[in-house]
């Protein structure tokens, strides 16, 4: 014989159970854009089509870190969720390889004409060296953060042999790292992958 007790137990069980079945609905309602897009331009791809950038795994959510803007005002690059976003680490010094890739990023995104407000330009700064007036001019309108010593400086790892100073970098909507682009990235190659990432993306 049941008694009240045990009645009000179960029942509590089954409150639980039916929130973790709606949490788990809501994430999947939630992901399921960035899963599908994934899983199109991974998985249903023609077997002429090769991906140019490589992907990152596992898949995951940039960690949170204390970014400064030039001036020195805190900045949280969750700001930037919602929108794609090509990201390169170098030095304020800017030597003609950090040059490169920042050009590179820029004309990318113009590239992509109307969807380019659907992309943001990151330069990570890892030093505290200052930056010349003509490379903040040249590039004004990409997000330029000091990053010395923060964690999130860790999540960019490089292949064996290489340096992160090496790579452009793409973080989705949801902030995950989700591609690692060559050393001497090929423009052309890079806007190929975003535009099928952009045509597919249901978010950002």
């Amino acid at each position: 014989m049941t008694t009240p007790l045990e009645t009000r137990e179960d029942a509590y069980r089954d409150v639980i159970r039916s929130g973790r079945i709606k949490m788990i609905l809501l994430f999947l309602v939630c992901a399921a854009p960035v899963i599908a897009s994934y899983f199109t331009f991974y998985v249903i791809k023609p077997q002429s089509r090769v991906n140019y950038g490589e992907l990152v795994l596992p898949v995951a959510p940039l960690p949170a870190a204390q970014l400064r803007l030039l001036d020195g005002k805190p900045y949280d690059l969750s700001a930037l969720k919602g929108k794609w976003v090509m990201l390169t680490v170098d030095g304020g010094a800017c030597p003609t390889s950090c040059a490169e890739k920042l050009y590179k990023m820029r004309q990318v995104r113009l590239t992509q004409g109307k969807d380019s407000d659907r992309i943001e330009n990151v330069w990570l700064i890892d030093d505290e060296a200052q930056l010349e007036t003509q490379v903040i001019r040249a590039y004004d309108n990409t997000h330029m953060l000091r990053a010395g010593g923060a964690s999130l400086l860790k999540a960019f790892g490089a292949p064996a042999g290489g340096a992160q100073r090496d790579h452009i970098w793409l973080i989705d909507p949801l902030g995950n790292l989700v591609l690692r682009f060559p050393k001497n990235a090929e423009p052309a190659k890079m806007k190929k992958d975003l535009d099928r990432l952009l045509k597919y993306s249901r978010i950002g």
